[in-house]
């Protein structure tokens, strides 16, 4: 027969568990929509940016533009920047993207070109430690909402190795917030520039919103209209020696938001895997409730049948 104190107890602690992962959920729901505000408040700066760039590199497209963030060398040499998180409990957030870096890894290495890595976040730091990858740079304990300070310093790291020619290409491996139960690692060159790589396609924004008592994301789809400057512009300074300055800043804002996409997307599968350990836990109350009635049942069955039986004998 069943022990019902046993069952007993682990319905509490299952219980227990269910606060736990309850909270979490909630916990990560307030932080996603701290990380949209975040990504919805930059984007006027950037798209801003990224219209001023492109006018200025169509002005001197028929010039001779020699800048070191431009310049195309042959590739010996790839740093890789992998964004994971310092976190689990989150699905296979983590596992996805380191996944895709070994992939890249391999890639680069059927095509005899070395690599060094720059490890963002705590668990992407430890898996590539322990299989002695050629780590350049290590950083963790970031804020889990990224801040401009936070991704300023790691470009500055990124723009120094590529400038000493140390490495000839910078490549970004991190995850695109797609929706709350999905998101896309995905590899991004960050140095050197093109210009199709400041050509800003049709882009998209998320807004996590309460619809009938659950969570939801919307959707926008913005598409970003470059307006020319008009051609009579006079530039107080060399147009050369404004796109010098403003190309650092570019890349600093590329990596913020990718910073600003891995967070929301490490929020969201975390919330995603509460949110569903809640619910296991819900069935698996349900099922122990069951259990333990049924064992109650027996045994009131089994002491009326010992009274009767000993009734009888008398």
């Amino acid at each position: 027969m069943p022990n019902l104190k046993a069952i007993r107890d682990r319905i509490q602690s299952v219980k227990n568990t269910k606060k736990i992962t309850e909270a979490m959920r909630l916990v990560a729901a307030a932080k996603v929509r701290r990380a949209q505000e975040q990504v919805i408040s930059t984007r006027p700066f950037a798209d801003a940016l990224a219209n001023v760039l492109f006018n200025l590199l169509n002005r001197l497209k028929f010039g001779d533009v020699s800048l070191p963030l431009l310049q195309q060398r042959d590739v010996k040499t790839v740093a890789i920047v992998v964004i994971s998180g310092d976190r689990g409990l989150c699905g296979g957030y983590n596992s996805y993207v380191i996944r895709r870096a070994e992939q890249r890894i391999k890639e680069l290495k059927e095509q005899g070109i070395d690599y060094c890595l720059i490890t963002v976040g705590r668990k992407a730091t430890q898996y590539f430690s322990r299989r002695e990858a050629p780590i350049e740079r290590k950083y963790t304990g970031l804020n889990q909402i990224p801040t401009a300070d936070e991704a300023a310093s790691i470009a500055d790291e990124l723009l120094s190795l590529f400038l000493s020619e140390t490495v000839d290409r910078v490549e970004l491996i991190y995850t695109r917030f797609v929706s709350l139960i999905s998101s896309r690692p995905v590899v991004q060159t960050l140095a050197p520039l093109t210009m199709q790589g400041l050509e800003t396609e049709d882009d998209e924004i998320f807004r996590l919103i309460t619809r009938e008592g659950k969570l939801q994301v919307e959707r926008e789809t913005v598409t970003q209209t470059m307006t020319s400057f008009p051609q009579d512009m006079i530039f107080e300074q060399d147009p050369v020696q404004i796109l010098d300055a403003l190309l650092p800043l570019y890349i600093n804002n590329q990596l913020l938001r990718a910073l600003q996409e891995s967070a929301a997307s490490e929020l969201a599968a975390r919330m995603t895997a509460m949110s569903n350990a809640s619910d296991n836990a819900g069935q698996l109350i349900g099922t122990l409730t069951l259990s333990y009635n049924k064992a109650r049942q027996a045994a009131i069955t089994q002491q009326l049948m010992e009274v009767v039986a000993g009734a009888n004998a008398l």
